[in-house]
């Protein structure tokens, strides 16, 4: 692989026509990672190169291992067509997926084959930089437990919450220090010494709907993951929007209670203080406190402080009504501001996302009873809401085939930027 992706200075000892054919090289990797196996003559009609130039890059990268033959094509008169794919673990990412309180950590190949399974870690996120060696030392223990050849590891494919601007490298909300020359991202490669690619976790979540649930096919779709916090991705017209600066869905930080509870961004009464889990985690300690009569009064004291939502669903699940009475105030708060989203957007499909969504019925119900009450009945009655089938697993995906789009593009973007050099040069010479 060493001699696939490469840097400049070995691109400059190659000549015009070897650079040249690297390039087409890297073009064709990156076409069967996005696409899958394809024949001969799908490649050189995609990459616009003739069938003799197409067969002698698939020569070459086959006896260097990079890409292997899967089976035969559909014949369409002839003889079947023989397929090329990216041959499995011929590179990997490490996929990093964070939310507030833990860490799910994979490693994935080229074929988006999970070569770890998801691992958990607690880690709670902070406003500073503080958990970044903690994140880097769970990674790496990843990493050397896995076994692969880390000269293989192209980099690492980051999903948080909070204000993230994937371009600049930095999230505004967590990890980070205004005082603080170096980005997030920059912070990062320094200690991974590998290329990392952050992104917000709601967007990161939207594109694997998009690519392998619920919205795949589809032009107008919104996701809403439903966590600790609240968070809206936005399809519209086939492609995720991310506004001017990269934050655009911050939908749990709309005023929604007037001199309501303090939200974590500082403000008061925002949606994510009713209708998230937070809001659920901070009901469920009310009612244990007031002496609710419930399932979630058997919590230990020294224990409550700590309550997770998931507690609250599986109350709910078991029949317990103070829970499922929570579920279904969220659940009306949650179906009046997706009601405005109907309003504003008319999407086909809200796919209901996160830990939330796993309470099923008990979210669902509510939430298309507010949506009835308080969206216009010609805006709403082509717009579908269900629940997410994708798992913990989709995201994880997205983001490390995020990394190798990017790893990519930056060796196409390389060998061309390399090879227009070096003609100007020749020509000035």
């Amino acid at each position: 692989m060493k001699y696939f992706l490469v840097d400049k200075n070995y691109l400059d000892t190659l000549s015009n026509i070897e650079r040249r054919k690297y390039l087409q090289k890297v073009r064709l990797v990156k076409l069967l990672h996005a696409q899958g196996a394809k024949s001969n003559a799908d490649i050189y009609r995609l990459l616009n190169i003739s069938s003799p130039t197409s067969i002698i890059l698939l020569n070459e990268l086959l006896s260097e291992g990079l890409i292997e033959k899967k089976g035969k094509g559909r014949s369409v008169g002839g003889r079947k067509p023989e397929l090329y794919c990216l041959k499995d673990n011929s590179f990997f990412v490490l996929s990093i997926g964070m939310e507030r309180f833990k860490t799910e950590i994979a490693l994935f190949d080229n074929n988006n084959n999970n070569i770890t399974a998801v691992r958990s870690f607690p880690l709670r996120m902070t406003k500073d930089k503080s958990a970044i060696s903690q994140l880097h030392q769970y990674a790496d223990d990843v990493i050397r437990s896995s076994g692969i050849d880390t000269n293989r590891l192209v980099g690492i494919g980051i999903s948080m919450p909070g204000l993230v601007d994937a371009t600049s490298g930095k999230n505004y909300t967590f990890l980070f220090s205004r005082n603080d020359s170096k980005t997030l991202q920059g912070t990062l490669e320094e200690l991974f010494q590998k290329p990392v690619y952050i992104e917000n976790d709601v967007k990161t979540n939207a594109l694997a709907e998009f690519r392998f649930g619920l919205a795949s096919g589809r032009k107008n779709v919104l996701v809403l993951l439903m966590d600790w916090g609240l968070g809206l991705g936005i399809i519209m017209d086939g492609k995720l929007q991310s506004g001017t600066s990269g934050f655009a869905g911050e939908i749990g930080h709309i005023p929604f209670v007037d001199e309501g509870e303090y939200c974590f961004c500082g403000k008061r009464g925002c949606l994510e203080t009713v209708a998230s889990g937070m809001a659920i985690a901070r009901m469920a300690k009310q009612g244990v406190y007031y002496g609710e009569s419930s399932l979630i009064n058997v919590i230990p004291d020294e224990e409550v402080e700590q309550i997770e939502p998931q507690a609250i669903i599986d109350a709910a699940n078991k029949g317990d009504q103070y829970a499922i009475n929570i579920l279904a105030e969220v659940g009306h708060n949650l179906g009046k501001g997706i009601s405005t989203l109907i309003q504003l957007f008319n999407p086909e499909l809200i796919i209901l996302s996160g830990k939330i969504a796993e309470a099923k019925q008990y979210i669902t119900i509510p939430i298309k009873h507010a949506v009835n009450i308080y969206c216009s009945t010609r805006i709403r009655e082509n717009t579908h809401i269900a629940l997410s089938n994708l798992g913990n697993v989709g995201g994880l995906q997205v983001s490390a085939s995020i990394v190798l789009e990017k790893t990519f593009e930056k060796q196409i973007e390389l060998a061309s930027y390399r090879s227009a050099m070096a003609v100007s040069l020749s020509k000035a010479s």
